[in-house]
């Protein structure tokens, strides 16, 4: 989601806070397809460190809502200070803001039919989970194996690594990592066991995969491991499915995706729902960041953005 930048210019974030490091992925060409406009209720799927959502604050004026989901309640509290610290800034143009903890897939339970001009949703992890070590995203750093979104729920990568049959580990690898060497990466996991952290476990896979010029050898497994602990895709499926009845007839629905399974499921929706009638799809093709962005944000390298208005 939020990943690092430059200080805040215009319409982008600042302040001197945690977040104030961080700027969202695409932000200017995000806000701009959101058309967002004074007096509507928007939506920030995953608000994260609050990028967006303060893109988002700044132009909706005192009549506007903005509803914030993230199922991270240490991105949710952070989310709420910038943005409790925008709208004190705002003064009497601040808009209504309301966040709620938990994940995007329950977003139809607190928002009306029809109630809302425009859906924002950056898949990505954000920055404090990959640059904090403790919550085991990155094999970047050592930590423990956790890689929850949600810390307070479910199972973390250390049940699945230890717990999961070999046959398991090499599927979910395969399916979620499109690793081609599951089975032997999954085979050395096994061997391994007991697999307690994520310099382990990126140790373990690098030894089972060749070098890759660009890529480090546990790339795949680490993002097999989180998409299966936090059940991503069907969190994204499910935000497609509710998109349509929660948006007004031509608002807006902006997605970033990060890698392949993301992208070809918001581009498999938007385009079996404009053959259906539902959308106008806005970017032929998805955009991506440009030079100077990637420059700053290396991690920025890899997003994609869809767009689409509801018909």
């Amino acid at each position: 989601m939020t990943q690092p930048g430059t200080p805040r210019t215009g319409l982008g974030p600042g302040g001197g806070e945690p977040y104030a490091r961080h700027v969202p992925v695409l932000f200017e060409v995000a806000i701009d397809l959101l058309a967002v406009r004074r007096g509507g209720t928007y939506v920030d799927c995953t608000i994260g460190l609050g990028g967006h959502a303060e893109g988002i604050v700044r132009r909706l004026g005192p009549a506007g809502r903005l509803i914030g989901f993230d199922r991270d309640p240490e991105a949710l509290a952070l989310a709420r200070e910038r943005l409790d610290r925008v709208r004190q800034e705002l003064g009497g143009e601040a808009p209504q803001a309301t966040l709620i903890g938990e994940a995007f897939s329950s977003v139809a339970r607190h928002v009306a039919p029809g109630a809302a001009d425009g859906l924002l949703a950056d898949f990505g992890v954000s920055s404090l989970q990959f640059d904090e070590a403790r919550r085991g995203f990155s094999f970047q750093a050592d930590g423990p194996l956790d890689m929850r979104m949600d810390t307070r729920t479910g199972p973390t990568a250390d049940q699945v690594v230890n717990e999961a049959s070999e046959r398991e580990l090499a599927d979910l690898i395969y399916e979620y990592g499109e690793e081609r060497r599951s089975r032997t990466v999954a085979r050395a996991i096994v061997r391994g066991r007991p697999v307690t952290s994520t310099e382990q476990l990126a140790r373990i896979v690098a030894s089972a995969v060749p070098p890759m010029k660009h890529l480090h050898p546990a790339t795949r497994t680490f993002q097999a491991l989180r998409i299966y602990v936090n059940r991503e895709l069907d969190e994204i499926r499910a935000l497609f499915e509710a998109a349509p009845q929660l948006l007004k007839p031509s608002g807006r629905l902006v997605t970033i995706s990060f890698h392949s399974l993301e992208d070809r499921i918001a581009k498999d929706s938007l385009q079996d729902g404009a053959r259906r009638g539902i959308w106008k799809i806005l970017t032929r093709k998805p955009l991506t960041a440009d030079a100077a962005e990637i420059k700053r944000n290396p991690r920025s390298r890899s997003a994609k953005l869809r767009a689409a208005e509801r018909q």
